[in-house]
């Protein structure tokens, strides 16, 4: 490659914007670059920890606290979901995992209010107990910052 080639492939303003992109033949926008990064991290160690708790306790006391177990597992699958969008990226990606995201905001302020309102409904916690105080309050805190994320992404490809 020539230096006149190789300028030419690169902005007159000295940005490479190809850090931002998906490759060409997939036609999609990257989600996952600077904060982005981060969110799919995060993401997959709740997908880790809500599935695999939920999954133990399923499997060896169900019948114990049904309710709660079963929410967690729920947690569990919005997490992997909007794990996997953040990573495939494009604008319904996009969209599907900031619907996702307000859906579990949704469930962590329904499931945290009513372990407070009705801690008997909740004989165990689930991942949303307590808007997520067993998990360092990440559960509440992660849909708001997804969704800055995922609305601050979309302006920044129109």
């Amino acid at each position: 490659m020539t230096a006149t080639e190789e300028n030419a492939s690169v902005p007159r303003d000295g940005r490479d914007d190809t850090v931002d992109e998906v490759p060409a033949a997939t036609g999609r926008t990257r989600l996952i670059s600077g904060p982005g990064i981060l969110l799919v991290w995060l993401y997959g160690v709740m997908v880790v920890g809500a599935v695999s708790r939920s999954a133990v306790q399923i499997s060896t006391e169900f019948d114990k606290a049904p309710l709660a177990y079963s929410l967690s597992a729920v947690a569990g699958l919005v997490y992997g979901f909007i794990t996997y969008s953040l990573v495939r990226g494009g604008e319904k990606a996009r969209r599907a995992a900031l619907v996702c995201c307000a859906a579990e905001l949704a469930g962590v302020l329904i499931v945290g209010t009513w372990t407070l309102v009705e801690p008997s409904a909740f004989p165990d916690a689930t991942v949303w107990s307590d808007y997520g105080m067993g998990y360092l309050f990440i559960p509440v805190l992660l849909p708001l910052s997804a969704m800055y994320w995922l609305r601050k992404a979309r302006t920044a490809t129109l």
